[in-house]
């Protein structure tokens, strides 16, 4: 093996911040992407906390991947425990995705822990813009890593509504 590869399906897929050789729509099955991580760090703080993206368990999900020279991997995976696994809100796991080209390949992907105190299931559309209408962090607005996420998938040709939906919303200042 040569390369390995990195599903982005939130800022990943924009913000990246660490060198690749490609980047490819990938299908990763099993997990779906959804607002239920109260961000403590990046999007808000312990007393005002922002909503992110994580990949919660079932349903499927369409993302980026991003292929990095093997030689890297210790370095790319460094960056990226550090940015995703900040609170431990995250775990770090292999999963197998499908590349647009139809091949299949291992990647290392971010799930939600369910356990997690950050773990925010089942908010309304409502709540989530109310949410993050107003939550900032270290990384910046909460609004600006939603409609910056919600572009970037609808320029890659992936849609997911309620993130479209919240982004409008926000947009709309409904």
């Amino acid at each position: 093996m040569s390369d390995f590869w990195v599903f982005g399906y939130g800022s990943l897929i924009w913000n990246p911040g660490f060198p690749f050789l490609e980047k490819k729509r990938a299908h990763l099955s099993g997990l779906h992407r959804s607002l239920c991580v109260r961000s403590w760090v990046h999007r808000g703080t312990r007393d005002n906390p922002g909503l992110v993206l994580g990949l919660d368990e079932g349903g499927s999900c369409h993302g980026m991947a991003m292929r990095v020279p093997l030689v890297q991997q210790d370095e790319v995976l460094n960056y990226l425990r550090g940015r995703e696994l900040v609170t431990n809100v995250y775990v770090e796991c292999w999963r197998d995705i499908e590349l647009e080209t139809g091949e299949m390949v291992s990647a290392v992907a971010y799930r939600v822990d369910r356990n997690h105190e950050q773990y925010a299931p089942g908010l309304s559309i409502e709540d989530q813009t109310a949410i993050v209408r107003v939550s900032q962090g270290g990384s910046g607005h909460n609004r600006d890593y939603v409609i910056n996420t919600s572009l970037a998938m609808r320029e890659a040709g992936i849609v997911d509504h309620t993130l479209e939906a919240i982004s409008k919303r926000l947009t709309d200042n409904q």
